[in-house]
């Protein structure tokens, strides 16, 4: 196939790019690089059947030739990170649904499937753990603009499931839960590339609040599969799947055993929220998914432990000076082609 990947050099584009080449698949990503790198994509761009464009999915008829060009659309372009959510309200929304829209509205125009990756996010403050696709969503109050991206997210699955049942457009939704792994930096808030770099560097491992708050980690290489997965079946066509890991832990700890895999001397300093965020921040205390309906159709599970991917990015950030040095899909026979 031809498959575009929105947001393609980004860490999840990036990666599912590999995966794609990796399947024998023709692949295209557009990218403003507002929050991906040319880096992640560097080891590939001359490879036979890879082909990047730099540009703002925003630019209508570049993105139109993209789309007819392909069969299959992943969409992953957003704005993403806590912190630029907080600092850019305004980028967040206009990015996320004029985004989305445009690019169902392309897709439409040859019913081409979408895959669009929406977030946990979502599930706001609700407080039935796991979190399972037909619960009902609690966001906070529009005057905080933590919850903007959540909003937008929200409405970025009410768009896709709207143009699913009114235009037939082929679409499905993920909700992606906390993936990580090589490539994923902390520029904007991400915790465990964060927390890996404060430890390396004997730092102080910076965790908000008291640390309670409790998460689980996804190793992308999972995450990317799932997503191939999911767009080949047919009975996935205008459903919502939870991507992610049932292994919970709190954030104190996730700082404690990075510092023990790295072999750190990093102390743990607790940052309140106002001091890291805003005043009045919210957080979610726990972010569970319930993962039985994606394991069900594609027969996913996780095959990462936690220890095992805080080793993997402790190992990427120890040793790799450039993002597309670690392959996590590409063979030899690919690599000749990517590095010509």
């Amino acid at each position: 196939m031809n498959i575009l990947i929105t947001g393609g050099a980004g860490f999840i584009g990036s990666h599912l790019a590999e995966y794609l080449l990796h399947q024998g698949h023709r692949v295209f990503i557009i990218d403003n690089l507002s929050t991906g790198s040319f880096e992640n994509i560097l080891h590939l761009k001359n490879h036979e059947r890879f082909q990047y464009t730099i540009d703002s999915i925003m630019n209508v008829p570049l993105t139109a030739e993209l789309v007819d060009r392909c069969d299959l659309v992943f969409h992953l372009a957003a704005a993403v990170g806590v912190k630029l959510i907080v600092e850019s309200p305004v980028y967040t929304i206009e990015t996320n649904v004029k985004g989305t829209e445009i690019v169902l509205d392309l897709a439409n125009k040859k019913k081409k499937t979408v895959v669009v990756a929406s977030t946990s996010e979502v599930y706001g403050k609700a407080n039935k753990i796991p979190f399972s696709e037909d619960d009902d969503l609690v966001l906070g109050p529009t005057h905080k603009g933590r919850w903007s991206y959540a909003c937008s997210k929200a409405v970025d699955e009410f768009l896709a499931f709207a143009y699913q049942r009114e235009k037939r457009l082929p679409v499905i939704i993920v909700r992606l839960f906390n993936t990580v792994g090589p490539r994923q930096t902390g520029q904007y808030g991400m915790v465990l590339p964060t927390f890996v770099k404060q430890a390396l560097q004997n730092c102080p491992i910076t965790v908000y609040g008291d640390g309670s708050q409790s998460r689980c980690f996804t190793h992308v290489n999972d995450v990317v599969d799932a997503l191939y997965k999911l767009a080949l079946k047919k009975e996935a066509i205008g459903q919502v799947f939870n991507i992610g890991s049932d292994e919970e832990v709190t954030i104190r700890n996730l700082a404690e055993r990075v510092r023990a895999i790295a072999c750190s001397n990093s102390p743990i300093q607790f940052v309140p929220y106002e001091e890291a965020y805003e005043e009045g921040f919210e957080d979610m205390r726990r972010r569970i998914p319930d993962i039985r309906k994606i394991q069900q159709l594609i027969g996913y599970r996780p095959t990462q432990n936690l220890e095992q991917i805080i080793e993997s990015v402790v190992h990427f950030c120890r040793n790799c000076t450039a993002p597309g040095q670690e392959l996590s899909y590409l063979g030899s026979e690919d690599l000749r082609s990517a590095t010509g």
